[in-house]
């Protein structure tokens, strides 16, 4: 274990990203640090040309990219650059944490984690590992063995993981997402909707999410007899489509199509329901801001995890559950009947506040301050 000067400044690395669900944790974990240590050194290692190259410097950390993506199962054309890619990120990673010198890297799974973490493995670097998911990333299992702590979101990762080294902390999650208490009028008016009428919210992903996209387009026309609301997050691929789709029924008045929502506090604080992928930030954040929501799971999700996430809430009258494909028939029909059941909604959201980690972020500071001896 390292020993810190004390009268020197904590410097911490944080790697990772690819998704929203690696970044904002690791955000989280950034801003928790530098609130507990306000002369931190802080710097990320992103993947170049991924969404943290850009999502990290405005959240207001520097980020290093590294060339590096992932290998492709199939036969891919891209399979054949990726040991140069890999040989490059080994080598910049080297280069970033001896210039740095970090007293400590914070791997939160995507592609630039595992370059970072395996050089700073074998620089004597005490690593610690935050694992979002239920069912663990190749990187996070590879590196583990060596990870001096393992922060993780859920019970039973023993599987993967040396269960000496496990510490369960629940999500880090951003205090500005989460913060939405007496933001339900402020949230619709900046959507430009009726505080007044019920709010659907939609958030497929940090990268939209095609299922559900393709489940609100087949039964958008339902709205037009309806006072509900609707705040779309498609993503980039879908925007047009869904925008087209909105102007043409004529209902730009209560169906608003985002690309991404940068402020999710107030989407959360408008919303009455919110329909959602089951990734485990998306449970970590619903849980904590206390929403009725309709899981729609990622199938293609590895062992197929995020089923199981969804039916561990279903099973406790926390959620709701719709298959992904069964989207186009079934997901609007349900959410307007649970909209029509109040009693159900508050049922709902007193169930999944139980999930609730609150002080996860800090807990993973915990880790990191034991890890390093920091007082």
């Amino acid at each position: 274990m390292k020993e810190m000067q004390k009268s020197k400044s904590p410097r911490l690395i944080v790697s990772g990203g690819g998704t929203g669900g690696h970044i904002f944790p690791a955000i989280a974990i950034a801003d928790a640090f530098k609130r507990r240590h306000p002369d931190a050194e802080i710097l990320f290692v992103g993947a170049k040309g991924r969404m943290e190259m850009e999502r990290v410097p405005k959240a207001g950390y520097p980020i290093e990219g590294l060339w590096i993506s992932g290998f492709k199962r199939e036969l891919s054309l891209d399979n054949l650059s990726f040991p140069f890619k890999l040989i490059s990120s080994l080598v910049k990673a080297r280069r970033i944490l001896k210039k740095f010198k970090p007293d400590v890297v914070v791997g939160v799974g995507g592609f630039a984690s595992g370059p970072t973490m395996r050089k700073a493995t074998a620089l004597g670097i005490p690593v610690v590992i935050q694992e979002q998911n239920s069912f663990p990333g190749v990187t996070n299992k590879i590196v583990a063995p060596k990870a001096a702590k393992i922060c993780v979101a859920y019970e039973g990762l023993e599987k993967w993981f040396p269960k000496d080294k496990i510490v369960l902390t629940g999500n880090p999650l951003r205090n500005n997402v989460v913060s939405v208490e007496g933001k339900h009028d402020e949230g619709a008016k900046f959507f430009g909707l009726d505080p007044q009428k019920p709010i659907i919210l939609l958030v497929g992903g940090s990268q939209g999410a095609l299922g559900i996209n393709r489940g609100i387009s087949a039964k958008l026309a339902m709205f037009k007899d309806v006072d509900y609301q609707l705040i779309w997050q498609t993503g980039k691929q879908y925007l047009a489509q869904a925008q087209k789709e909105v102007g043409e029924l004529g209902l730009d008045d209560r169906v608003k199509p985002t690309v991404f929502i940068d402020r999710m506090d107030l989407a959360y604080g408008a919303a009455d329901v919110v329909i959602s992928r089951a990734g485990a930030m998306s449970i970590s954040e619903l849980s904590l801001v206390k929403k009725a929501v309709i899981f729609v799971p990622l199938p293609t999700a590895a062992e197929d995890h995020q089923t199981k996430n969804a039916q561990s809430l279903v099973d406790k009258d926390a959620a709701m559950m719709v298959k992904n494909d069964e989207t186009p028939e079934k997901l609007i029909p349900a959410v307007f009947e649970l909209l029509n059941d109040k009693d159900k909604i508050h049922k709902m959201e007193e169930n999944i506040a139980k999930f609730a980690r609150p002080n996860a972020a800090e807990d993973v500071v915990n880790e990191i301050d034991k890890v390093c001896c920091i007082s």
